[in-house]
Parts: C-alpha cells; structure tokens; sequence
C-alpha cells in the first residue's frame, strides 16, 4: 500500500512537470505566432511601399529616376528578406504548436494514469461489500 502511494505521489509530481513544460510550450507558441505575425505584417508594408514608390512618375531629370529606382530596389530587398524570415517564423511557429500539442498529450497521459493510480488506492482502502443478503444462523451449520 505504501509504495502504491508512492507511486501515486510521484505521479501526480510529474503531471506537475508537465503541467509547467505544457504552460512552457504555450507560452513560446504564443511568442512564435506573435513574431510571425509581425514579420508578415513588415512584408506587406514594404512590398506595399515598394509598389507605391515604383509608380511614381514626376521625376524631373535622370538623377532623381536612378535614386527613385534605387530606393525601389532596396525596398524591394528588405520585402524579400523580409517574406523569408517570415517564411522561418512560420516553420517555427508550427513546430512551436506541434511542440505544444505533444506536451499536452504527455501531461493528459499522465494525469489519466495517476487518476487510474488514485482509483485502484480507493478501491483498496473501500470496505468490502460482501454481497446483498443478510446471513441468518451461525456459521457452525
């Protein structure tokens, strides 16, 4: 019975564990999501200037069209670079949650196996129903 108990406490530390591991998970998922969505955020608006400065049209002599093209292709630079870190934050960000989710499935299994611990520790420490009918007599007949 005594190691039984052990057994169960030193189940129920370790569903602490993972508890924390889980919340540890979830906590950089998050991180990852929010950097992803910053860098994706950054690529629009770069791909977006860059778009909004090659249309422009009302330079006045050849100097002021190589800068505007410059300006354009170093825009253009960044929203590339740009599109590939979020391309990484994307793949970070989804073995962030695949992380998470085999997290969640360790600290559920061993949650289930310390609730069947605790099951079979109260059924054992349970009085035992013998069965359903009062016995008459002595048991000498």
């Amino acid at each position: 019975m005594a190691a039984e108990r052990a057994r169960l406490h030193r189940l129920q530390r370790l569903e602490r564990v993972r508890a924390i591991a889980r919340h540890q998970a979830a906590r950089e998922a998050a991180q990852a999501e929010g950097t992803l969505a910053q860098l994706e955020a950054l690529a629009e608006r770069t791909r977006r200037m860059a778009e909004e400065y090659r249309g422009r049209t009302a330079q006045t002599d050849g100097l002021e069209l190589r800068q505007l093209g410059q300006f354009v292709s170093g825009l253009s630079g960044i929203s590339t670079t740009t599109r590939g870190d979020a391309a990484q934050a994307r793949e970070l960000a989804d073995r962030k949650q695949q992380e998470l989710a085999l997290a969640e499935r360790r600290r559920a299994a061993v949650e289930d196996r310390a609730r069947g611990e605790q099951r079979t520790l109260d059924q054992r420490r349970a009085p035992l129903a013998l069965d359903g009918r009062r016995r008459l007599g002595t048991p000498l007949e």
